[in-house]
């Protein structure tokens, strides 16, 4: 147990330990193992205190989403502003910054997205996250084509799809994350040159 499970922290820093230990939890028992009692247990503190951070299981679970899908939109949005403005960069930038999300935080995040497929709650948060992936491509990716709006929300969709599955094929060490990152932006070229 550490210093930061049995003295007083600031709430916010409380709540980033909580998560740091339930990602934890995940990582090695699964997500089935998750739940508030046994984070309390795992981060050294008393029942209540998950229980006033997240309310409920599910509510942990969005808790965890959330806080990886903000980090993953900061790198990608960072990588952007780096990037030269032309569709074949941009569409690197874009798969490097996801594959490279996925990578560093493992397959823990698939493992918690799967879960967070529970309940109406849950997928109903899952959906707005994904709308918001799919919108932040639409927005950066739209400068570099010539697609309508409806057309390239469409597609968009498509790439956040294609970009869940070859995340989770380079989870499963099939390809290197360099290969991932390099597919998942040939496809973006691709489907955004593309008119029909």
């Amino acid at each position: 147990m550490s210093d930061t499970s049995t003295k007083k922290l600031p709430k916010a820093q409380r709540r980033d330990q909580l998560l740091d230990t339930a990602m934890a939890i995940v990582r090695e028992e699964g997500t089935d193992a998750l739940t508030l009692g046994h984070l309390a247990e795992r981060a050294g503190v008393s029942k209540p205190i998950p229980y006033e951070h997240f309310k409920t299981r599910a509510g942990l679970l969005m808790a965890l989403y959330e806080r990886s899908d903000s980090q993953q939109m900061a790198m990608l949005t960072e990588a952007l502003q780096r990037t030269r403005r032309k569709l074949e960069d941009v569409a690197k930038v874009m798969s490097a910054a996801y594959m490279h999300c996925y990578m560093s935080m493992g397959p823990e995040l698939h493992a918690v997205s799967a879960a967070l497929k529970g309940d109406g709650q849950m997928e109903s948060f899952y959906q707005r996250v994904l709308d918001g992936y799919v919108a932040h491509y639409q927005e950066a990716l739209a400068p570099y084509c010539e697609l309508p709006r409806d057309t390239l929300r469409q597609r968009c969709v498509g790439i956040i799809g294609a970009a869940e599955a070859i995340s989770r094929e380079m989870l499963r060490g099939t390809i290197p994350e360099s290969t991932a990152a390099a597919t998942l932006a040939s496809l973006i070229v691709a489907w955004l040159s593309s008119k029909k």
